[in-house]
């Protein structure tokens, strides 16, 4: 649980460089930069995304995620998937990647198509995982990541949460076992490109892909809201979705799910307690 210290915070003139290195000859007049949990992103619109590491973990684990990016984009599946358009290219402490632009926007949040968000739960669900994406992907199952949030989240949180979270926990350990298939463990928000009429286009970012039970990928679109999903699941995988997200929101779930290691436990303790007080 040591926590590795980041490298210092690039500016964007260098995140700028660095995606001129990896695509040279391509304009930059109208790039972006932007950042998620892992990856600082020069968006290059109609031409590419360029992924630079934010951590030493993260500039690790790239050269596994590109990978798993790759034998994504191979499995056919009815909508866009950003595809590597570089090697994985170290930058000092960071290393990046650029990958293929995806059309469309995310949509509001708590709005959505229950037949789309069905149409794209079934997808990721039946997907064909190959003996080489099954190597490449975490299968929290191994992994202990119940007994792990027990032992060093549970008792960080606030009395007054302590036992709601540690009985919401229990009973997602409890869920009966359903064959594992492909999730993408970060659905919902801009990850999902839609149509301006509302059909899917694509899908982004699959750092968090792995193997487990696709309910948590059903709870991850509550971002459309929870009405949606139970008109886009079966009643079972609902109520499985609603458990996972029980104890302290599915997206904290996920992030012992995909296998990272907890290196920041107070900061991860400090997200779930804003996201249990956000409703009160």
């Amino acid at each position: 649980m040591t926590m590795i210290p980041p490298p210092p915070e690039p500016t964007a003139e260098n995140l700028l460089e660095i995606a001129d290195a990896l695509l040279p000859g391509h304009s930059l007049d109208d790039a972006r930069v932007t950042a998620g949990n892992l990856h600082h992103v020069v968006l290059l619109p109609g031409t590419a995304a360029v992924r630079v590491s934010k951590r030493p973990s993260s500039a690790q684990e790239m050269p596994r995620r590109v990978e798993v990016l790759r034998e994504i984009s191979r499995a056919g599946l009815p909508f866009k998937v950003p595809e590597p358009l570089t090697p994985v290219t170290r930058f000092g402490e960071r290393t990046a990647v650029a990958v293929s632009w995806v059309e469309g926007k995310e949509q509001p949040e708590g709005q959505g198509d229950p037949d789309q968000i069905g149409k794209l739960l079934r997808a990721i669900r039946e997907a064909t995982v190959t003996p080489r994406l099954r190597q490449l992907l975490n299968a929290p199952r191994a992994k202990g990541w119940a007994e792990a949030l027990a032992e060093h989240v549970v008792p960080r949180l606030p009395d007054r949460w302590r036992d709601e979270c540690r009985k919401g926990l229990e009973a997602a350990n409890a869920l009966e076992a359903v064959p594992d298939a492909l999730v993408h463990g970060d659905l919902g928000a801009g990850n999902v490109h839609w149509s301006r009429d509302g059909e899917l286009i694509g899908v982004l970012d699959w750092d968090q892909a792995h193997l487990f039970d696709p309910a948590v990928d059903a709870a991850l679109m509550a971002w459309h809201g929870w009405d949606n999903v139970r008109q886009a699941v079966d009643p079972e995988t609902y109520r499985r979705a609603r458990i996972y997200d029980a104890p302290f929101g599915v997206g904290h779930l996920v992030g012992v799910l995909d296998g990272r290691p907890l290196v920041n436990v107070e900061g991860f303790v400090s997200s779930i307690v804003a996201w249990l007080e956000k409703d009160t």
